[in-house]
């Protein structure tokens, strides 16, 4: 048995996780919440960047005091995020280090690459200052966190996100239209570093033995994580065949499981594209700023559940829960509300009308 102590029923809900996978249900569609013990008490999770300034010990202290606070109803369980910004993974670019810009909450990486011609092969620097700081706070962290809670992956911007970090959006929308074999040549060159890192994260924590998830809080106790590509809003369809979906795909064939982050309705051109991935699991749709929300696009959700894939619906109500019980069936779906969820008898009523009506 390997249950956490921050999640005592962490065996039995293993179980609703395989099922899901599998495209099946227990009894219901599966639900991910988490809320305070104490309604009155207003707990949270470490800030993002905790730990890009080599401070592992506090972040680790602040998740342990939110979990010993903190609910992990239903499939939800305890996870600490660990992220230097969205572009990590560039950080780790031989070259980079300069680059980077930590200010006001946030940090990012400055396009560096003026020509590729110049700029030589792209390497992973396992050896520089922020590989070796970033894999350090993963090996803390599962120590410190061994039979309490899990680690999340972190949140990868590989192959053309990679590229779009260290040569600009504007440069490499150009550079596919001017130079494009060059480029295929510089993926086709990178496309190991999504598996490299995901191994070197793995195989240096105890996921092998307490199983996975990653910024979208899914869970497999094999490999899992998500897999994304920003870019894609800014090419088309027949650049995406050509330039992505062989590299996405790539990624989903070495994972045991997979969602796919779809980010805005400037994505949904390639929405077919990515169905036809058959090693791909999950879609997550977010419909960005500005957009209506997940209520509807009930649609959308139908056409990714009917292609064989599941989906994770972000609802506002619990009314807006048992209409999408109605539209889209129990299977393939996990619920992760957004609105606040004050009590455990709010939560369980939840559950509840979920099994009586599956």
């Amino acid at each position: 048995m390997k249950n956490l102590k921050y999640k005592e029923d962490f065996e039995q809900v293993k179980k609703y996780w395989e099922t899901f996978w599998n495209g099946e249900i227990i009894d219901r569609p599966l639900i991910i919440t988490s809320f305070s013990k104490d309604e009155n008490k207003n707990v949270i999770a470490p800030p993002y960047l905790s730990g890009i300034d080599g401070n592992f010990e506090k972040p680790i202290k602040e998740f342990e005091n939110f979990c010993e606070n903190t609910i992990f109803f239903a499939e939800s369980i305890p996870s600490l995020n660990i992220s230097f910004g969205p572009d990590t993974v560039s950080y780790f670019v031989k070259g980079a280090e300069k680059n980077i810009r930590i200010e006001s909450g946030t940090a990012w990486i400055e396009p560096f690459i003026n020509n590729w011609e110049d700029f030589g092969k792209i390497e992973i620097d396992k050896d520089g200052e922020w590989f070796k700081k970033f894999l350090n706070f993963y090996k803390y962290a599962s120590i410190k966190g061994d039979g309490k809670f899990l680690l999340q992956m972190p949140d990868f911007h590989t192959h053309l996100d990679l590229l779009r970090a260290i040569r600009g959006s504007e440069n490499l929308c150009i550079d596919l239209i001017e130079n494009p074999d060059l480029i295929k040549k510089i993926l086709d060159q990178i496309k190991d570093i999504f598996i490299d890192i995901y191994n070197e994260i793995y195989y240096s924590t105890n996921m092998k033995k307490f199983g996975t998830t990653c910024w979208i809080p899914l869970y497999s106790e094999k490999k899992y994580c998500a897999i994304q590509c920003d870019f894609i809003c800014m090419i088309s369809p027949e650049m995406f065949r050509k330039f992505a979906l062989p590299y996405i795909e790539y990624e989903a064939d070495f994972l045991d499981h997979s969602i796919f982050h779809l980010d805005g309705p400037g994505a949904l051109k390639h929405l077919d594209d990515l169905l036809s991935i058959k090693k791909l699991n999950a879609i997550q749709w977010v419909e960005g700023a500005g957009n209506k929300p997940h209520i509807y696009w009930i649609d959308l959700f139908k056409k990714i559940i009917k292609a064989g894939k599941s989906v994770i619906i972000y609802p506002r109500s619990f009314d807006e829960i048992k209409i999408f019980h109605k539209e889209l069936g129990p299977e393939r779906i996990v619920y992760q509300p957004l609105w606040k969820i004050k009590n455990l008898k709010e939560a369980e009523d939840i559950k509840k009308w979920l099994i009586e009506n599956t």
